[in-house]
């Protein structure tokens, strides 16, 4: 796994310790679904790739952890839960919600197993 020092800080400098851990537990599971995913701070926020492909995006915001799923047309996903145009879905994790992290790694690895 390769952790980029610029994608540790950023998500050490998250002000609210729920989102540092949502964020590092999304981190994570980018890693454990895309072994030789590279990861980098882009747009100022950490970005995953895989071949050289956006794979996922974390983005905090004041009230939510964002979570980006790219290439994401052929996922089966349920309404009303993920946000955005066919190609890219995003989940806002709130701090009552307890995501399904192996679900949602499970989507990781259909949507990035073609990049």
């Amino acid at each position: 796994m390769a952790l980029n020092t610029e994608v540790t800080e950023f998500i050490e400098q998250i002000s609210t310790p729920w989102q540092i851990a949502v964020a590092g537990q999304l981190r994570e599971l980018v890693h454990n679904s895309i072994p030789d995913a590279q990861e980098r701070i882009q747009y100022k926020k950490p970005h995953f790739l895989k071949n050289g492909k956006y794979a996922a995006v974390i983005s905090p915001s004041k009230q939510a952890v964002s979570f980006t799923i790219f290439n994401a047309a052929a996922l089966d996903l349920p309404d009303g839960l993920f946000e955005g145009p066919a190609e890219r879905k995003t989940i806002k994790i709130k701090e009552k919600d307890t995501p399904d992290y192996e679900w949602l790694a499970g989507l990781l690895k259909q949507a990035s197993a073609e990049l």
